[in-house]
């Protein structure tokens, strides 16, 4: 096997432009290239390994505009000790960036059908770059449905976006939360119970889903009720990545690799493992 890139390992420095509040818990980082690059191109569901100096590395994906390699946007959940450090960065501190990795989300598979976008709590953040790609070039696909669920309205991320997506965009947009409070006037339960509602084509169309792994073998199930392909439905498996490029094997998910294999694979790929405990 031949050695990765030095580039792959060595994290190259970027500064913070923000840090921007999602939720009690979660946060957004937009990180500007340093002196001399031009920034990181990336794909919709590639991720790039974080490094704060000092205290770790961690993957995350990129939930910024593919159009503007020159802004690094990054959404994560404050969990552990890397990203409480992230959480503690201002503006002009410097962080590490390592990337981007894995394989994307397949959007030119969705060219000319209808696209279904099931995202479940942080999951929205890794399909976030997917709306960028398809607002950009909306006449390329049918219907798009975006169907998103979380713990509760304080707990939505991108509120601004996802109101203007299906104001001014022309993407449908379901939002359901596990326990309603205060004047909650949307829906309340599990997203996997919003896809019957959606107007796609189900013999037409391709679906993108990211959440909790039980997430997305029930949203995965649904769909298929509902008609839509298995070979059309695809999954993001971010879990366990720490070196991004297949040496330390934490990320060993049967045959396959999560960082190099994915973090995207074709729900087929994943089906059976999916319904295995402990793997």
């Amino acid at each position: 096997m031949n050695a990765p890139a030095v580039h792959s390992l060595a994290p190259q420095p970027c500064r913070i432009g923000r840090v921007l509040p999602e939720s009690h818990d979660t946060f957004t980082l937009e990180l500007h290239a340093g002196d001399g690059h031009n920034g990181v191109a990336f794909r919709p569901g590639q991720f790039n390994m974080l490094y704060v100096f000092g205290v770790g590395e961690v993957p995350i994906s990129v939930s910024g505009d593919p159009a503007r390699p020159d802004l690094l946007v990054h959404t994560t959940r404050e969990v552990g000790a890397v990203t409480q450090a992230m959480r503690r960065l201002r503006k002009g501190n410097a962080i590490g960036v390592r990337g981007p990795f894995g394989r994307p989300w397949p959007i030119e598979r969705a060219t000319g059908r209808d696209v279904v976008l099931v995202a479940g709590g942080i999951g929205l953040a890794p399909l976030r770059p997917v709306l960028y790609e398809i607002k950009a070039h909306r006449k390329d696909f049918g219907t798009v449905t975006l169907l998103y669920g979380t713990r509760s309205p304080e707990d939505m991320l991108f509120r601004r976006e996802l109101q203007r997506w299906s104001a001014a965009d022309g993407i449908e947009v379901f939002v359901t939360v596990d326990r309603a409070i205060g004047a909650w006037p949307g829906h309340v339960g599990v997203v996997t119970a919003l896809i019957p509602e959606a107007s796609f084509d189900p013999l037409n169309a391709v679906a993108l889903v990211c959440g909790p792994e039980v997430m997305m073998r029930f949203a995965a199930d649904g769909l298929r009720q509902r008609g839509v392909r298995q070979d059309a439905i695809y999954v993001s498996m971010e879990r366990n990545m720490r070196c991004a490029v297949g040496f330390c094997g934490h990320c060993q998910f049967g045959p396959s690799f999560v960082c190099k294999d994915g973090p995207v694979f074709a729900y087929e790929e994943v089906k059976r493992l999916l319904e295995l405990r402990e793997i």
